[in-house]
């Protein structure tokens, strides 16, 4: 059952099959798919009984989730498990303002389209749109889970594809843009990455030396160093095990801190 829903979704799927996650996709695909479906995909780990499912937060997912260590978070998320958190990230976010918006929806589906194709991209939708209807979903427990099993770097390609969410209707709500804030303390995020990620879709002033977490007053050497640490940091390898399709997004994000640097160099002239 387990290898035919990650089929469906389109990715290998791991850590988010328990938890508060894997509570959230349960609901999501009683929405989604049809009762002799549903009933055949166990999300919770097995040999629990239906008493499992009926709590919020599993034992055993308390128990796993307490011995990992920073390896075992590394190498244990998968393609599915970026691809869900995705998508239950959206799924809160959207909802901050109150209105979901059909630009909103059409980034979403648009975005996994581009990176996973068009059947892929069907399926994951199906799921999101279930994922819209769950009132209930604690983003303090889901990016808590997120924060345990999944690297950095995958954690600020998350916090990149929030934000063009919350731009895909041309409408910036400043509930959104706080909430996404507040997710990126959850996830460990420190305030200078999320400035400087931020800053690639808001453009204030001086937005390029927040892109490079630098202040206006540096010097050239300092503008040049902190280029050097932000594109190591933001760099598409970074990001290879999540497989080819997010490289897309990757690159996007190594682009802008590569267009930061540029600006800043004809600015000072060096």
């Amino acid at each position: 059952y387990m290898s035919g829903f990650a089929s469906w979704i389109g990715g290998a799927l791991g850590w988010t099959l328990g938890g508060p996650i894997g509570a959230a996709i349960g609901f999501a695909i009683g929405t989604a798919v049809d009762k002799a479906t549903s009933k055949g995909l166990l999300l919770e780990p097995p040999k629990r009984g239906n008493q499992q499912r009926r709590k919020r937060v599993d034992p055993v997912y308390e128990k796993r989730r307490r011995r990992k260590t920073p390896t075992q978070k590394r190498t244990e998320t998968k393609s599915g498990d970026f691809e869900v958190s995705l998508l239950v990230l959206s799924a809160i976010v959207m909802k901050a303002d109150g209105v979901v918006s059909e630009s909103e929806k059409n980034y979403v589906r648009n975005y996994f389209t581009k990176m996973y194709g068009k059947e892929r991209a069907n399926h994951a939708f199906k799921l999101f749109s279930g994922l819209l209807k769950k009132e209930d979903i604690s983003t303090r427990q889901v990016c808590q889970q997120i924060q345990m099993y999944m690297d950095h770097s995958s954690r600020l390609q998350l916090l990149h594809y929030l934000f063009g969410v919350t731009k895909a209707d041309g409408h910036v709500d400043e509930n959104e843009v706080e909430l996404i804030e507040k997710i990126a303390g959850y996830l460990y995020i420190n305030d200078r990455d999320f400035k400087s990620i931020k800053a690639m879709f808001y453009n204030p002033v001086d937005s390029a030396y927040k892109i490079l977490e630098i202040d206006k007053s540096v010097s050239d050497s300092e503008v040049k160093k902190a280029y050097r640490k932000m594109a190591k940091k933001y760099h598409p390898d970074k990001l290879q095990h999540l497989g080819e399709e997010h490289m897309k997004g990757a690159n996007e994000k190594f682009q802008r801190v590569q267009k930061a640097y540029e600006q800043l160099q004809k600015e000072r002239g060096f």
